[in-house]
Order: C-alpha cells, then structure tokens, then sequence
C-alpha cells in the first residue's frame, strides 16, 4: 500500500512548488495571452504561465485530498491577555473536507467566547467592501453575524503600542470563503477589535 501523505506534508509540498513556480522552473507553456488586446500588453507571458502552472498543481493537491480523505485543518496557538485558546483552521492553500467542516463548526462557540472575553472594553468594527473601510459596530451586532455563520477563526496584529484581534465568521467552505469570491454559497465577515481610540489596520 502506498504512502499517503500528511497535511503537514503536503503544505510543504505547495510551498516547495510554490517556490519553483516564482522562480520560473514551471510553466504551463501552452498558455500564451488571455486573448485581450487591452489587457494582454499589460500582463507578462511568463508570470501567466508561472501562476497557472501553480493553480494546476494546487487543484491536483485538492484532488489528492479528497481522493485520500486528507484533512486541510492545521491547529493553532493563541495567547491573549494572558489567556490561551488553541482552535483549527483551514490551511489557506488547501481544502476543507466535509469533516473538517464539522470540526470547524463543533468549535466555533469555544473561539466567541474566547474572542468576547478578550475584547471586554475594545472598539469593534466590522469591515466591508471587501477593502479598508470599516463601521463602528457594538457587541449584539456581532452576536447576529455569528447567529448566521457557521465557524470562527482569530488572527491578531500585536506590538508594545498597539493590538488588534480580528474574528472571522464564515459559512460554507473556507477555501472560497476568503475574499469573499464564493458569495453566496461561502463566505465571510471580519470583525477587528482594537483599543479605544485606534483605527482597524488588519
């Protein structure tokens, strides 16, 4: 029986790839212009094939995991005002599997109450446009997003002067749920908690 590769490996083998595909050892060369005279003048050939090339492998990868059942959760550590909270999430270049979803889904409560403990007292501003820009929201505004999401992952932005902790809601899958390019069927909300007085950077 043949070996089948861990999550950990196969991130690995992305960014290995990854790597050969900017340095230009991989091309998908049959692929020249996008056929666009506007646009085909602005977009080198070589950066085209470079990014297809990786976007092939990373299918093939996805493939890999669904035909093998490999997980795309990776687990992470974090420390917040001197409280820990270690919470999965989904590998930005690899998939999430339908159990990997549950996962997510049975610890989405464990990170809201982690996240609202560590956020007494912060600004919270939900972001929009898919961009920089932000509304001032308040506590129970956050409690409806997360009624209509399905799981929650944490990032935070900290320095001696300054925090930020930002909480992702999201529904359907994680993979095309960042930058909200599955809408409807996936996507995202970010909220950014920071002291008062400052402004979301993240």
């Amino acid at each position: 029986m043949s070996k089948v590769y861990t999550t950990q490996e196969l991130i690995k083998i992305l960014a290995d790839e990854r790597q050969a595909c900017l340095k230009g050892k991989r091309l998908k060369l049959e692929l020249t212009v996008l056929g666009n005279p506007v646009i085909d003048q602005f977009i080198r050939t070589d950066g085209l094939q470079q990014f297809t090339a990786y976007q092939d492998f990373k299918a093939a990868i996805h493939d890999y995991q669904r035909k093998n059942q490999v997980s795309g959760i990776i687990w992470r550590e974090v420390t917040l005002k001197g409280k820990n909270l270690s919470y999965p999430e989904v590998d930005t270049e690899l998939i999430a599997l339908p159990s990997d979803l549950e996962i997510l889904k049975a610890t989405k409560n464990s990170i809201l109450e982690f996240w609202y403990e560590v956020t007494k007292g912060m600004d919270l501003y939900l972001s929009f446009n898919n961009s920089k820009q932000y509304q001032q929201i308040v506590t129970p505004d956050v409690e409806r997003i997360a009624q209509r999401t399905e799981w929650a992952s944490l990032w935070k932005w900290e320095n001696s002067s300054f925090l930020e902790i930002i909480l992702q809601l999201g529904w359907g899958k994680p993979e095309e749920a960042y930058y909200k390019r599955g809408r409807p069927r996936s996507g995202s909300e970010y909220i950014h908690a920071v002291n008062p007085g400052n402004r979301p950077i993240g």
